[in-house]
């Protein structure tokens, strides 16, 4: 089998280069390519590729701004390998990477796979309590985190990998963002295609954003959700309401303690502190949990409003998805 590890990127040299350099130190020793697609940028990484293309087997695409959906596929199109690994550019890979996948691909193959994320050392703190409630099985369940207990896993595309042939049969990555990595894995579904969870298979991903950023980026989760709903009913689930009910049930307990009910705000305040012992144990650090208490407030907040708007929007007063929200979706242009 052969790799091909597809990586879009956009103004990010810096992340670039060390996503190449940890490939350099890879325990994987059989040949595979690398394409990276720049994104539209307006700061290059061309030099930075140039500077590994004598010590990897490396290609280097630019292409106009359509996205990360649309320049994967692209990548994918120029790939020559059979198999496709798709990591976002802030990514860092582990040594073993290739070698636990190539092993779980000989041991029960899959067409789509997914595996987690996990935060180095190295991450700031911030990084490491959003990505605790990124990851934990207290705020999603663990489906980014590594967690098997999930029928039919959803590879999210900051780390997973596709056929050659399952890519082909589904055109890949449609244009609505985020949203693009279930949009996928539904139609892989209803082509038959099987999808898998390799749980060894981590890399080690930045998340380069900020509280306001994390906020935004939760709040799009959000939306999303509804428009996928619309558009795969058979596939929606009553967890899909639990941040909007967490926050409204928050707001409730609050009005509550007003006139003497205690008991449902309590309940919360065990939640809570539930969650950051959980942080503060997994990081070995108290501050980092208290962190984790704003991380997982903005994630509900952000999710649970954003997936009432579009709900409301999209499934009570029947409004099109591209125009209720035209900054979920990019014109592909590749």
């Amino acid at each position: 089998m052969f790799f091909s590890i597809v990586i879009p990127v956009y103004n990010r040299p810096d992340e670039i280069q060390e996503l190449l350099e940890s490939l350099l130190v890879s325990h994987y020793k059989k040949n595979y390519e690398i394409v990276v697609v720049e994104d539209g940028s307006t700061i290059p990484c061309r030099d930075v590729v140039d500077i590994f293309k004598s010590k990897l087997n490396i290609s280097y695409y630019f292409k106009d701004n359509s996205g990360p959906g649309d320049s994967r596929n692209f990548g994918m199109r120029k790939a020559k390998g059979d198999y496709f690994l798709i990591f976002d550019s802030d990514c860092i890979i582990p040594k073993e990477y290739l070698t636990e996948v190539e092993n779980e691909l000989q041991k029960e193959f899959v067409d789509c796979f997914g595996g987690p994320d996990a935060a180095l050392d190295s991450f700031s703190k911030i990084q490491k309590a959003i990505n605790f409630t990124m990851t934990s099985f207290l705020t999603t369940g663990g489906i980014r985190g590594g967690s098997e207990k999930i029928g039919k896993f959803q590879p999210r595309s900051f780390n997973m990998g596709i056929s050659k042939k399952a890519f082909e049969a589904s055109n890949g990555f449609g244009n609505i963002h985020p949203g693009e990595d279930p949009d996928l894995s539904i139609r892989l579904w209803k082509l038959g295609f099987k999808t898998r969870l390799f749980p060894k298979a981590y890399v080690y991903h930045k998340r380069r954003i900020d509280w306001d950023k994390f906020s935004v980026q939760v709040s799009k989760f959000g939306k999303a959700r509804p428009i996928l709903d619309s558009w795969y009913p058979e596939y929606q689930k009553l967890t899909f309401f639990f941040p909007t009910l967490f926050i409204s049930g928050f707001i409730v307990s609050v009005l509550l303690l007003l006139i003497g009910f205690t008991w449902p705000i309590l309940c919360y305040a065990v939640y809570y502190l539930l969650l950051c012992i959980s942080a503060a144990v997994q990081n070995k650090s108290i501050e980092i949990g208290f962190l984790a208490l704003i991380a997982v407030t903005k994630q509900f907040w952000g999710y649970g409003i954003g997936f009432l708007y579009s709900f409301i929007k999209i499934k009570l007063l029947k409004q099109k998805p591209q125009e209720a929200f035209p900054e979920l979706f990019f014109k592909v242009k590749s």
